[in-house]
């Protein structure tokens, strides 16, 4: 990520903090009568178990408000709307990626989160807006067999070269990242990559389209291929490819030309217990408790204090850690917002030519 890129975010993420509300309310209060419980979506799997020890359980000892976790649908917007627009809020808070909440944000859907400022001091650059509060960021990098490749491919350009750095290859089968990284083999700066330029990512795809062994569809897929050695390299999302790391596969990651993005707290808009919510969403900003999903969880904590908190041997394998996070470049939501229909039929057109 270029100093540019940096300024431009922070720029950003400032101006989100500045047309915040007030300051949250203060945190240690006991519950009143009122809101004696909030039930919380999130995506359920290790999500569940790394969040109630890093926010359920000890917002709950310090509050003695009762978090009831509960599972979300996968893409969660429409549930999410109609929650609102029916008044039945069986949420008062859900985790929501970036995209998510552009998609809320453009039909009022989400309430202020009125976080004080001075929370936010900390936090890297587009995790904090007036409607969102980012808490893990999720990457998209590459991996490649250590037993089968004594130097793996370090760049896209590289994954690429067929003849330089043989063996079975599998990308996402989606031209979500997998659009981005071909415009990166094709020399584009990360930081230059948007707007995408749609037709010279799609005669890259068109060098290696006949050296892709598989395409995968799911994260687990794509664990698997790089545990059972199925394939010699492979693009995923970065916690997927550690888990098959943590399950012994002889593999290593490679950061470099990542595309990161951020995933958070969004609130319903008008929801009953909005009050509550916000002093959770404040409890959830701070650092301490963000290092502790870490242990659970390979996402990067996005209060950058949080590594203050985490030992050195998990660091590394964090997303936002600095030596990953400068590395890697944060993915272009709006612009996949405004495109992803016809880029999604044009990619499974491609396919099939």
């Amino acid at each position: 990520m270029t100093k540019n890129d940096r300024s431009r975010l922070s720029r950003r993420s400032m101006l989100a903090i500045g047309t915040a509300a007030l300051a949250a309310p203060m945190l240690g209060r006991r519950a009143n009568a009122q809101t004696a419980s909030l039930t919380v979506a999130d995506p359920g799997g290790p999500f569940s178990a790394g969040f109630a020890k890093a926010f359920y359980e000890p917002f709950t000892a310090e509050t003695g408000i009762e978090i009831v976790s509960v599972a979300r649908d996968a893409e969660p917007t429409a549930q999410f709307k109609s929650i609102v627009e029916t008044g039945s809020y069986i949420w008062d808070v859900c985790t929501l990626t970036l995209s998510a909440r552009l998609i809320l944000e453009q039909e009022d859907l989400l309430d202020d989160i009125q976080l004080d400022p001075a929370l936010a001091e900390t936090m890297m650059p587009g995790s904090v807006h007036s409607n969102f509060l980012g808490t893990d960021v999720y990457a998209t990098i590459s991996a490649f067999n250590t037993d089968r490749m004594e130097a793996g491919p370090s760049n896209w350009a590289e994954f690429w070269d067929t003849e330089t750095f043989a063996g079975r290859r599998a990308l996402r089968r989606n031209p979500i990242d997998t659009l981005e990284q071909a415009l990166m083999a094709d020399g584009v700066a990360p930081e230059d990559l948007y707007p995408l330029d749609v037709d010279r990512a799609f005669a890259k795809l068109d060098e290696i389209k006949d050296h892709i062994d598989v395409w995968w569809t799911g994260g687990a897929q794509s664990s698997q291929l790089l545990q059972s050695g199925e394939v010699d390299m492979v693009a995923g999302w970065n916690a997927r490819l550690q888990s098959a790391i943590d399950a012994g596969a002889p593999a290593e990651l490679v950061w470099n030309q990542g595309l990161y993005s951020i995933e958070g707290w969004g609130l319903p808009k008008g929801g009953p217990n909005v009050d509550a919510a916000r002093q959770f969403l404040a409890f959830c900003a701070r650092p301490e408790q963000q290092a502790l999903f870490t242990d659970d969880l390979s996402y990067g904590p996005t209060n950058l204090a949080a590594y203050d908190h985490i030992s050195e041997e998990r660091a590394p394998v964090l997303t936002t850690a600095p030596a990953n996070l400068d590395k890697m470049v944060l993915a272009d939501e709006s612009w996949w917002e405004e495109n992803r229909a016809e880029m999604t039929e044009r990619f499974n057109l491609w396919l099939l030519m």
